[in-house]
C-alpha cells in the first residue's frame, strides 16, 4: 500500500470506547482526508464500521527503539540486506500498534566497533528509500544516538544529521562504570559469557578501554551538543545516573532525560524542567534488565512522562494497560496512553498526532482485551487501514 498518496476517503468508526486524552467516551469518530473531523455519539449509519465496543486508541508514538539493528543483524555474524531488514522491522513495529516510530541509530560506538560506523549511512538510506517509495505501514523517523566516547561521532553526525528523517538526538556515554553499567563485576560476567574469555582477559580489556577513552567524552560531547543545536534538533540525555549528569545536560539545553538510572537523577531532571522517558519493557518485566531503577518506582513519584519501547516493540501497547491496572499508581488508561502517544509526539515536535481529537491525524488502533492482554484488531494510519 502506497502511503504517499493523499487519502480523500471518508471513514466512520462507531460503537467504540474512544480513549481521548483525558477520558473514555462511548461514541464514534469521523475521518475525512486522513484527519479526524468529528467525535460524536454512536451512529448506526450504514457506512459506519462497527467496532463492537472495543477500545479505540490513538496510534502509538515510539521515541526510542533499537530494533532496526536487530533485523540488520539477525545473528551476531550475519548482516542482512538493509532494505529487507527495514521492512521486517516495519512489520513488527506496526504489529505493535506503533504508527510513528523513531528508529534509534547508533552514531559512534563505546567499544572499538568499526561496523557501527559502516552501517549508519546504509541504514538511513534504507529507511529513506522504503519510506519515500510508500513501502512502510508505520511512519519512520530517525533518532540519532550519539556516543560521546567515540572520536568519530562528530564527523558521523555532520555527515548524517541533515537527512529529512532525522528529528531528535540523544547524548550517550556508555563507558563502563560511569552510568548504566555502574556494577563492573556484573558487567564483566556478562562480557565473559558474550566473548568466551577469562575474567582476567575481560578485566584487562576494560581497563585499557577506560584508560584510553575516559578523556574522549569531555572533548566530543560539546561538539555533539553544538551540532544538534545548530540543526535545531531536540536533545535527550541518555542513562543519567548522578545529579551532576542531569545538571550538565540541562545546562546544555537538553530537554529530555531518557532512561534515568536512579531516583536521584529522575528527581533532579524533573526539578530542572526536563521530561523523563522510561522503558516500557521495564514496566512489563517488573524492573530494569540492567539492575537500575524500576520505572514503576518512578511512576509512584510522578517521575515519568513518556514510555519508549527500547528493545521490545510490543511492550509499548502492554505497558499502559498494566499501569492503568495498578491501583497504587493512580493513573487511569487515558493518562497511561498519553505516555505512549500524545506526550512523546509533542516532545519530538509532532503536534499533528498522538491523540484522538478533531484536526489530528487519524492514526488509530482498535484494541480488544482478553484476560488482561490487549490485542490489536485493526490499525489506521492517516485514515487508511494498514493492518
Amino acid at each position: 500500500m502506497d502511503m504517499r498518496a493523499a487519502n480523500t476517503e471518508r471513514l466512520v468508526l462507531t460503537n467504540a470506547r474512544v480513549v481521548l486524552a483525558d477520558k473514555i467516551v462511548n461514541g464514534c469518530v469521523e475521518i475525512e482526508g486522513g484527519r479526524i473531523v468529528a467525535i460524536g455519539p454512536i451512529t448506526h449509519a450504514r457506512d459506519a464500521i462497527d467496532l463492537r465496543g472495543d477500545l479505540l486508541l490513538p496510534g502509538l508514538v515510539d521515541i526510542h527503539t533499537d530494533h532496526f539493528e536487530k533485523h540488520v543483524y539477525p545473528r551476531t555474524s550475519v548482516r542482512w540486506n538493509f532494505a529487507q531488514a527495514a521492512l521486517a522491522h516495519d512489520a513488527q513495529i506496526i504489529g505493535a500498534g506503533i504508527t510513528t516510530v523513531f528508529d534509534s541509530l547508533c552514531v559512534g560506538a563505546a567499544h572499538d566497533d568499526s561496523e557501527r560506523a559502516e552501517i549508519l549511512a546504509p541504514m538511513i538510506e534504507a529507511l529513506e528509500t522504503c519510506q519515500n517509495a510508500g513501502m512502510f505501514r508505520a511512519e519512520h523517523l530517525i533518532h540519532l544516538r550519539c556516543e560521546v566516547i567515540d572520536p568519530q561521532t562528530p564527523a558521523l553526525m555532520e555527515a548524517n544529521i541533515s537527512h529529512d528523517l532525522v528529528r531528535v538526538v540523544s547524548v550517550m556515554e556508555h563507558l563502563p562504570g560511569i552510568r548504566q553499567t555502574r556494577n563492573l563485576d556484573d558487567y564483566i560476567v556478562k562480557l565473559q559469557k558474550a566473548w568466551g574469555q577469562s575474567e582476567a582477559a575481560v578485566r584487562a580489556h576494560l581497563a585499557d578501554l577506560i584508560e584510553r577513552k575516559k578523556a574522549i567524552g569531555a572533548n566530543v560531547r560539546p561538539h555533539v551538543v553544538e551540532i544538534a543545536k545548530r540543526h535545531n534538533k531536540p536533545m535527550l540525555s541518555h542513562d543519567d545516573t548522578d545529579i551532576e549528569h542531569v545538571d550538565m545536560a540541562a545546562d546544555e539545553g537538553v530537554s529530555i532525560s531518557e532512561f534515568p538510572c536512579t531516583l536521584e537523577a529522575a528527581r533532579e531532571a524533573q526539578r530542572r524542567g526536563m521530561q523523563i522517558v522510561g522503558g516500557a519493557p521495564n514496566i512489563v518485566r517488573g524492573g530494569s534488565q540492567s539492575g537500575n531503577i524500576a520505572v514503576r518506582d518512578l511512576l509512584l513519584e510522578g517521575l515519568c512522562d513518556i514510555l519508549a519501547s527500547d528493545y521490545v516493540p510490543r511492550a509499548l501497547i502492554d505497558a499502559p494497560f498494566m499501569i492503568a491496572a495498578d491501583s497504587a499508581l493512580r493513573l487511569d488508561l487515558p493518562a497511561a496512553v498519553r505516555m505512549v502517544s500524545k506526550t512523546p509526539a509533542e516532545a519530538a515536535g509532532l503536534f499533528d498526532r498522538g491523540e484522538i481529537a478533531v484536526g489530528k491525524r487519524a492514526d488509530l488502533l482498535q484494541v480488544g482485551n482478553q484476560h488482561d492482554h490487549p490485542f490489536i484488531k485493526q490499525i489506521w494510519r492517516e485514515g487508511r487501514r494498514v493492518a
